[in-house]
């Protein structure tokens, strides 16, 4: 089967300035990364995914995410675009035996194992693609592609329409996933106030981006991430 997750992530003290407002320097670094290792924690958890691929310009992002079992890392160079990233990504994985793609944002942050496990069924079968729109059915915040190289990647506005109608003149069988938890990511303050009160009214333990003397996560294997010590296991 052999399906590869791609994780792309911003470098970490650039993240999420939207929410300068609402957060310090130190607490948005600490959601970028709490985000990104919930995330890899998720896709840890899946069997049939083959390995994970962070790709960032970040070296702190990078080092948490390969002391991680199964993570593969790619750092990128000169000026960031993410769908060039995405392409050269994928080529890469596709020599090394990929047969599916799954690209993943990193700021998903109550993605679940069966988010991924839904996506992954819905593209089992050859020449398909699934994709995972924001809440406004504007954007995309997952896709899954097979095979790895179906279409060209066109994130940012509008994407979720771009990329179903990069997938219909594909010949691809193109599958909508619709789930609330993956529908989140967090860009703005109205974001984060509904990542909290949605986690709450799923009962879900979440980030701690605001005190750094507390552990990051409230679950997964240990660190050595500065941050990102002790935390704990379910």
């Amino acid at each position: 089967m052999s399906v590869w997750a791609i994780v792309p992530i911003k470098p970490l003290n650039r993240a999420k300035s939207r929410l300068a407002v609402v957060l310090t320097p130190e607490q948005r670094e600490r959601l970028a990364l709490g985000m990104l290792l919930h995330n890899l924690h998720i896709l840890g958890q899946v069997s049939s995914i083959s390995g994970v691929l962070v790709i960032s310009r970040d070296m702190k992002a990078l080092a948490a995410a390969r002391a991680l079992p199964g993570v593969q890392t790619l750092q990128e160079s000169g000026t960031p675009e993410l769908n060039a990233a995405l392409r050269r990504a994928s080529t890469m994985l596709v020599s090394w035996g990929a047969k599916a793609v799954l690209i993943l944002p990193a700021d998903i942050p109550l993605l679940a194992r069966e988010d991924v496990e839904q996506l992954i069924t819905l593209g089992r079968y050859d020449n398909s693609l699934v994709i995972a729109p924001d809440a406004q059915r504007d954007g995309t915040n997952a896709i899954l592609s097979r095979p790895a190289q179906l279409i060209d990647y066109s994130f940012g506005v509008g994407s979720y329409a771009r990329h179903i109608q990069a997938g219909e003149l594909a010949g691809a069988e193109v599958h909508t996933y619709v789930s609330e938890r993956l529908a989140l990511d967090v860009d703005t303050p109205e974001d984060l106030r509904a990542y909290e009160d949605l986690g709450h009214h799923l009962g879900l333990l979440t980030i701690n981006y605001r005190d750094a003397t507390q552990p990051l996560l409230p679950y997964g294997p240990n660190s050595n991430t500065p941050g990102t010590s002790s935390l704990l296991t379910p």
